[in-house]
């Protein structure tokens, strides 16, 4: 196990039901795919722009969306395509806007690193580091006030902890008692740089909680049965009236930064040692443990892989985005032309 994930083992939960971990597992299998596939279609010059993948994080993903109401809100950073897809946006949405296709879930003009879903709770993926923590906290307000039962989910990234939102966004939930969760998806590295190097704790959101009379919670984020049990615990606790939680989730990202990093700042061996420990690979021999017949789990897998490429040709087949949605849901009045 790599060091980083050892104070993250303690907290490793119970097996959950064999729904629960089929859900799970269905879950990471899609993740696992469909970035797999985002990936070949951006070596194709099919995906317009960058994109950020998640291979080898998706146990986040997959633990929290299982453990939450389908109203919940989620909101993320533009590392965002296994969140969304979690949450239940249509493959053919998430590639299609990749490809700037009209079946994109925004029309094609968003891109990866803007993937929304509002239907699905998935309330954004966002560029700007740290940006989305406060918005995520007003969310949470906005279900307080009106007695919804919602709860909003923020993951954010290692790297987002050294920017000042994080402890805006925590002080106000904590003196609200907000119905949010704060996900620190800690894969290590921030952009180009070693988290450790810049931060002065171990863990860089866990060990600050504290300070704002948080629980210090961290968990491995390589095993999906250990974020769902916090995720469950966590989301119990906001919608009971219990307030806010902050969560570290020690993980890992196989591929570097974006699509045009190579990553060559990694040590030697570092991502073989990560790889031992492969959400997927680790939740399917768990359980095949438990007794889940491995035609079961083979059924998952072939229909996942069915659905990602019936996805994958609508999207191909879908024009282009046209140049004037461009102007189309600009303001909250429908169009940039009353404002012109």
């Amino acid at each position: 196990m790599p060091t980083a994930t050892k104070d993250a083992a303690k907290n490793t939960a119970p097996p959950n039901t064999a729904a629960t971990g089929l859900a799970l597992f269905r879950s990471l299998t899609e993740i696992r795919l469909l970035e797999k596939r985002a990936y070949d279609l951006f070596l194709q010059n099919l995906v317009k722009g960058t994109s950020h993948l998640s291979l080898g994080q998706e146990a986040v993903a997959a633990g929290f969306a299982v453990a939450m109401r389908r109203d919940d809100y989620t909101f993320c950073t533009y590392r965002g395509h296994a969140h969304t897809l979690a949450r239940g946006a249509p493959m053919v949405g998430i590639l299609g806007e990749l490809m700037g296709r009209k079946c994109g879930l925004m029309g094609g003009k968003g891109g990866s690193m803007h993937l929304t879903s509002v239907p699905h709770g998935a309330m954004g993926s966002y560029a700007i580091v740290g940006a989305h923590l406060p918005v995520a906290a007003g969310a949470a307000w906005s279900a307080q006030v009106r007695g919804s039962g919602q709860v909003a989910v923020c993951f954010f990234g290692d790297g987002a902890t050294n920017i000042g939102a994080f402890h805006e966004a925590l002080n106000f939930a904590v003196v609200w008692k907000l119905p949010v969760i704060f996900v620190c998806e800690n894969n290590q590295y921030m952009e180009y740089t070693p988290i450790r190097s810049v931060t002065a704790v171990e863990h860089p959101a866990a060990d600050r909680a504290s300070a704002y009379g948080l629980e210090r919670i961290v968990v491995d984020g390589n095993d999906a049965d250990a974020v769902h049990g916090a995720a469950v615990a966590a989301i119990g606790k906001a919608r009971g009236g219990g307030g806010p939680s902050l969560i570290e989730a020690m993980t890992y990202r196989y591929s570097g930064h974006s699509r045009a990093d190579p990553a060559k700042y990694r040590p030697a061996g570092e991502l073989e040692e990560w790889m031992k420990r492969d959400p997927i690979a680790l939740y399917r021999a768990r359980l095949l443990e438990l007794g889940t017949p491995e035609g079961a789990l083979r059924e998952i897998e072939s229909a996942v892989q069915r659905a990602v490429d019936e996805a994958t040709e609508a999207a191909k087949e879908s024009p282009p985005s046209p140049l004037d949605v461009i102007e189309r849901d600009v303001w909250a009045d429908g169009g940039s032309s009353w404002r012109n």
